[in-house]
């Protein structure tokens, strides 16, 4: 494609020579940061000779800050093992070579100067705890290479021209991923572009549902049964192949990425916690969505304190009646079951009295949501995400049968449903994936169509350099969601890897979001352009499955052991 206006092509290569020894020799510095950071924090953090849950919240920023380096030192070994295995298989070419300095460049600078948890909020390694003595430990000269020449205007200008030359649904460097995951991909990349993403923003400014042809397409093609067993009805693929239809699904619209999330989380706490029976019953049917399930967990006064639910379920013979509030339920009025957490022991407070139920209901028309008795609703008007719609619900003596008590077991409830969070944050992080995908196409189009002062807006330095770190960071939180799909799938415990995966993949999507508006300038804030629904969509990503607060506490605890 011609590139008119200023040529932004530089005269000589910005790639720095052997780079993936370079960044490998830098690796090692930053492993002695977290070192030093870890021992910083237990020592603020310890009582007697046990992590404090109280000195952890005291330390609030500090801990949070800690666990945001030890993704970003995550993601930095996971680009180089990216980097690495493109190398051995010749595919390493210069889109690859200046994605991986660009982003060594970047997050090393960051872990010196200041990680970007969010807008609004840096942490640096003084907060921490750390001294200038310790930081000295990344004066190493790899290090100070990379933060000097990686992430350059150069480089940038060079990585978004050959950004330019490739075809216009295509994902910015390879994946690393084997060509039958990559054949994956495009299937659905093209479902996605043609049934999905021409439809999506009237679906989101008419706040419409998701019409039931595209849930049931998404049926045929596999979408609800990937991950189940064969012996259940499913394809008992793996977890990277959910990522890979999660994001190009979410690409086109989120509404529709998310579909399957809440066919990932049943199933898994099924097959995680269920009995036989109730594998046998509720896993084919969720494999061919004929049932449709929905997720039915948060309360209005508790939030992410999933432990102090107050729902209760009475025992009436064999069966159950529940009584209580949940909101934020989403997809709940056309689904067939829900998978619903309760208090079955009155004389508790916390998790130890949970059940999880798999409660049946009719479901609803536009007419009558909630035609089952003992169950009320409202939907709750939402800026974005909204293709399934979100709904608070009321249970007055709500009927549940006996064989409903996930596992048959009563106080299980909350380890069950641990176990599924691995699973879901995998599969959000790479939600959080293709929304930032899909800022990146929108905002490369429309830098290279609008023209201002004789030029297209992608000629102009930092329009370029907005592009260019939107397809850098997208890279960097694929490798890690793959890595965590990859430990998932090889029965490793991963949840701390699906944390940073599910934690850097909703502040990417925000970022992009927000340059690709900010390059559209004010035609990004009429709502007739897509770029205005993107953005709502991609704020929800840092607040669902666990906030990115809870989510970096959550780090931090388990890495202070």
């Amino acid at each position: 494609m011609p590139h008119d206006g200023q040529d932004m092509t530089p005269t000589a290569s910005p790639v720095l020579p052997d780079l993936t020894a370079l960044t490998a020799q830098a690796l090692p510095a930053v492993d002695d940061i977290l070192s030093r950071a870890t021992a910083a924090l237990h020592a603020l953090t310890t009582e007697g000779d046990r992590v404090s849950a109280r000195l952890i919240e005291e330390h609030q920023t500090a801990a949070h800050g800690f666990a945001w380096l030890a993704t970003y030192v995550q993601a930095l070994n996971q680009m180089q093992h990216w980097a690495e295995r493109l190398q051995a298989d010749g595919r390493f070419g210069e889109v690859e070579q200046l994605i991986h300095q660009i982003a060594f460049g970047e997050y090393l600078w960051q872990i010196y100067g200041g990680i970007q948890m969010n807008q609004g909020e840096i942490v640096r390694l003084q907060d921490i705890g750390l001294t200038q003595e310790d930081m000295r430990a990344l004066m190493h000269p790899a290090v100070m290479t990379l933060t000097q020449q990686g992430n350059t205007q150069p480089a940038r200008a060079r990585l978004v021209v050959l950004m330019q030359d490739q075809s216009a649904n295509a994902t910015v460097g390879a994946s690393g991923l084997d060509d039958e995951l990559e054949m994956i991909r495009e299937q659905f990349r093209r479902f996605s572009m043609e049934k999905v993403a021409p439809h999506a923003h009237d679906w989101h400014l008419k706040d419409e549902l998701i019409p039931m042809e595209i849930v049931s397409e998404m049926a045929e093609m596999g979408v609800f049964g990937l991950t189940i067993p064969e012996e259940y009805g499913g394809f008992g693929l793996s977890k990277a192949s959910m990522c890979v239809v999660s994001e190009e699904l979410s690409r086109g619209y989120i509404g529709v990425g998310s579909l399957g999330t809440r066919s990932e989380i049943a199933a898994e706490l099924i097959l995680c916690g269920g009995t036989e029976a109730q594998k046998q019953h509720w896993l084919p049917g969720i494999a061919s969505a004929e049932i449709l399930p929905t997720a039915v967990f948060t309360e209005p006064n508790t939030g992410s304190d999933l432990g102090s639910l107050r729902t209760r379920a009475v025992k009436t013979g064999d069966d159950w009646e529940i009584t209580g509030n949940k909101t934020w339920i989403t997809h709940a009025a056309r689904t067939q079951v829900m998978t619903l957490l309760a208090r079955t022991d009155p004389d508790t407070s916390d998790y130890r009295g949970l059940s999880m139920f798999l409660a049946e209901k009719t479901p609803g028309t536009d007419a009558d949501p909630f035609p089952t008795p003992g169950m009320t609703g409202g939907e709750i008007e939402v800026l974005g995400y909204r293709g399934m719609k979100e709904y608070e619900l009321a249970f007055d003596g709500f009927k549940v049968t006996g064989e409903s008590l996930l596992g048959g077991e009563t106080g299980k409830g909350f380890k069950q449903l641990m176990q599924t969070f691995e699973s879901a944050r995998i599969q959000t992080a790479a939600r959080a994936i293709g929304v930032a995908q899909s800022a990146l196409d929108e905002g490369m189009q429309y830098a290279q169509d609008r023209k201002q002062f004789g030029k297209a807006l992608i000629n102009f330095p930092r329009v370029a350099g907005k592009l260019a770190m939107m397809a850098v960071e997208i890279m960097v939180a694929r490798q890690l969601t793959y890595f965590s799909a990859s430990e998932k799938d090889n029965d490793r415990r991963c949840d701390l890897e699906a944390g940073m995966a599910k934690l850097l993949g909703a502040r990417v999507a925000w970022a992009c979001a927000d340059n690709a508006l900010q390059i559209h300038g004010g035609n990004g804030f009429a709502l007739e352009y897509k770029i205005s629904r993107i953005l709502c969509d991609a704020r929800i990503l840092n607040i669902f499955e666990g906030a990115a607060e809870i989510q970096a506490q959550v780090i931090a605890r388990r890495l202070l052991g």
